[in-house]
């Protein structure tokens, strides 16, 4: 098992139920020096995607899964890190018991673009299904966006 930080749609327990069903949901926290951004908008079906940059006066909310060998593949297939859209990288968390390291899929791509309005939401409902504070998911409802898809 390893542990992985979720950040965007697969923050939902929910989806990560279903996607990785053998890696229980271990704690939440926050990627401190990183911001979620959007890039990547020639690989979105409708919009750019999400993907994290280091920021040293920004932080991320993250939900920490404990992930089996077999879920991780799964979980390179929903991501396609296995075709290289998103690559792993090391980062630490801080959650209330102290700091740990994890791995999270970093977009191999420029930063620019915006999600589309739909893209944008599923991420705000994933935060707040997390129980994200309301204000950082507040945030994320009022980002810019994409009216309407491509």
């Amino acid at each position: 098992m390893t542990l992985y930080a979720a950040y965007g749609t697969n923050l939902d327990p929910t989806r990560m139920g279903e996607r990785c069903p053998h890696s229980p949901l271990q704690t939440t926290g926050w990627l401190e020096g990183w911001r979620l951004t959007f890039g990547g908008e020639e690989h979105g079906w409708d919009g750019a995607l999400s993907t994290i940059v280091q920021d040293p006066f920004d932080q991320v909310f993250v939900a920490v899964y404990d992930v089996t060998r077999e879920d991780e593949s799964q979980l390179d297939g929903w991501e396609a890190a296995d075709l290289g859209l998103y690559r792993k990288t090391k980062v630490r968390v801080s959650t209330l018991a102290g700091e740990i390291v994890v791995w999270t899929y970093v977009l191999d791509a420029y930063e620019g673009g915006l999600p589309s309005a739909s893209y944008l939401g599923v991420l705000a409902d994933a935060a707040e299904a997390a129980d994200a504070p309301a204000d950082y998911v507040a945030a994320l409802r009022r980002r810019p966006c994409r009216s309407t898809g491509l």
